[in-house]
């Protein structure tokens, strides 16, 4: 019996016409980020566990239940990363680029998470993360924020996503509120759903981002974080609002805003949008101040943000903003004795004298009804034909395939570049 080879649940292969999408996307990601001064890393996909565990948090749901975990032959426990932010950090830490200097990084790729498929969440999924080492000020915050700004703007979907804002506080804040919170939350407990209750133990500011509506109505009338901040934390939050107000940026408190992750103090914040449904967070990030300390590094100010790439190109779908685009520009084509060598000939003097523009050569024979329609089938902008008469005049026939009842134009080789782009330009 044949094996029916499938790819792994939740683990998407990328066609063609995806893949188109994606190179879109990823170039306005790539410039912009290179735009605001910021350089790119690259890591593994595979970290040790115990990196995951330190910084995210052991009692959070992805390392809890969620994450790709194995023993390689060596006794070592892996992991496959579930989110970009320990191993930029570990990176960071390991090559001494944040001893004493400020460094701002990007990174793009795959993250791995054992989490129910649906649209636009897979396990494994792609995104495009920033990380900056070293400075302190609410500045730095707002600069990442008017970044994704800027990103949505470039993408046409500024009036599609909404900032939601809060701040964590400190450390020590965050610790005087938990105390007050798993007191509000034990004299609720019944009212609990099984997720909270178990939260109450093991994460309580973990249960103010339940999805459980009753659970919600209920916090309402919880104690809040705020009422904790000292005027270090006032300070901090309030300049960081200033300069998004002074950008023009609006933004909703959202003060039950705590992010799925341990590592987080002071600002958190998250772009959201209601035309996906439940799954509705494209972007979010935050402080983590703490972090690099935690990881065996000296006590480093840091702030960062993660982007989920299927949501946003879902989103840019859903809202009719990217359509694949076709692979191919040029197609040459054409009939006669040794046609192969001349096409091939044509086909590099043209990529010489047409830098990145995509040209695809015709192999396979056939007649030119059946050339023409493998042509229409690239998508391509024009065809560039060659027969014998074209070959003895040193001389190429070009068409516009996209042009109803366009007039074929016969030039000289050396002219053929300008009539091209004159098509690929319309």
């Amino acid at each position: 019996m044949a094996l029916n080879v499938q790819a792994v649940r939740g683990m998407n292969d990328l066609l063609p016409e995806d893949t188109s999408v994606w190179q879109q996307v990823e170039r306005v990601l790539r410039e912009t980020l290179s735009s605001f001064g910021y350089s790119e890393v690259r890591m593994p996909v595979v970290e040790h566990t115990g990196l995951f565990c330190r910084a995210i948090g052991e009692v959070t749901d992805v390392v809890e239940k969620e994450m790709y975990t194995f023993e390689d032959r060596s006794g070592d426990m892996l992991s496959l990363r579930p989110e970009g932010t320990a191993g930029c950090v570990r990176c960071a830490l390991e090559h001494n680029l944040i001893y004493n200097q400020e460094q701002r990084l990007w990174y793009m790729g795959p993250m791995f998470r054992h989490e129910r498929p649906q649209k636009g969440r897979y396990r494994q999924f792609h995104q495009t993360g920033v990380e900056v080492f070293g400075l302190k000020g609410p500045d730095i915050d707002a600069e990442l924020i008017i970044m994704t700004h800027e990103l949505w703007k470039k993408f046409g979907i500024a009036d599609k996503v909404t900032l939601q804002l809060n701040s964590l506080g400190s450390a020590q804040e965050r610790a005087a509120y938990r105390e007050s919170l798993v007191e509000f939350l034990k004299a609720h407990f019944d009212e609990l759903d099984e997720d909270s209750k178990r939260r109450t133990a093991t994460n309580p500011l973990r249960v103010l981002d339940t999805k459980d509506e009753r659970v919600g109505e209920l916090l309402k009338s919880a104690p809040k974080l705020s009422d904790h901040f000292g005027e270090e934390t006032r300070a901090h939050f309030d300049k960081l609002r200033a300069l998004l107000d002074a950008e023009g940026i609006s933004y909703e408190i959202n003060p039950r805003l705590v992010r799925g992750l341990d590592y987080y103090n002071l600002t958190v914040f998250e772009w959201v949008t209601d035309a996906l449904g439940a799954q509705g967070t494209v972007c979010g990030g935050g402080r983590y101040d703490g972090l690099v300390g935690q990881l065996g590094g000296n006590d480093t100010y840091a702030v960062g943000f993660g982007l989920g790439m299927e949501r946003l190109i879902l989103l840019l779908q859903t809202l009719d903003k990217i359509k694949p685009v076709s692979s191919v520009d040029v197609y040459i084509l054409g009939s006669g004795k040794d046609i192969e060598l001349h096409e091939f000939k044509t086909a590099s003097f043209l990529r010489a004298h047409m830098p990145g523009v995509k040209i695809m050569t015709h192999c396979g024979g056939g007649s030119f009804k059946r050339q023409f329609k493998r042509a229409d089938k690239t998508l391509a902008r024009a065809a560039v034909i060659l027969g014998d008469d074209e070959i003895a005049r040193g001389s190429v026939t070009i068409k516009d395939l996209r042009t109803q009842n366009s007039e074929q134009l016969e030039v000289a080789l050396k002219d053929a570049p300008a009539a091209l782009n004159a098509i690929l330009n319309k």
